[in-house]
């Protein structure tokens, strides 16, 4: 007996679970990144070069910087040593540069001496390298004020 409206449902249903895996995929491996990132930035910032390459750009408050050397400079010269980032929500969708991810993150951001968190949110675009890795292409971050 055939399946009603022939074999096009059926691959259909293969190509659907096939989307559901490589989203299961992405989002592990944005919250994975989410977890390595946050917590270099929270307890060895100088490390967090190591995630960005010579094309790598961030948007800092409007500020746009380029290069990992650029970049490394502005996140080690914020005005606060130590820090602490609570996630609230990590969305991740694959991008279409093959097997590139963008994550989206929104949470607070804790700082020494004062008693109200900062809301912020930050937007990543992850691209593999040769090696199974990623690095980041693309880094967004605001703080929401309001």
């Amino acid at each position: 007996m055939a399946w009603p409206g022939g074999g096009g449902e059926e691959n259909h249903f293969t190509t659907e679970m096939e989307r559901c895996h490589v989203q299961e995929q992405v989002e592990v491996v944005g919250k994975a990144f989410v977890d390595h990132y946050y917590n270099l930035f929270d307890n060895d910032r100088s490390s967090l070069a190591s995630l960005y390459q010579p094309t790598s750009m961030l948007t800092f408050e409007g500020q746009t910087i380029v290069g990992v050397e650029d970049i490394s400079c502005k996140l080690n010269s914020l005005p606060f040593g130590n820090c602490k980032h609570m996630i609230s929500t990590i969305d991740s969708q694959p991008s279409a540069y093959g097997g590139g991810i963008v994550v989206f993150v929104s949470g607070s951001l804790q700082l020494p001496g004062e008693e109200h968190h900062l809301r912020f949110s930050q937007m990543f675009h992850l691209i593999p390298t040769q090696d199974g890795c990623f690095f980041v292409q693309n880094d967004f971050f605001r703080l929401n004020y309001g």
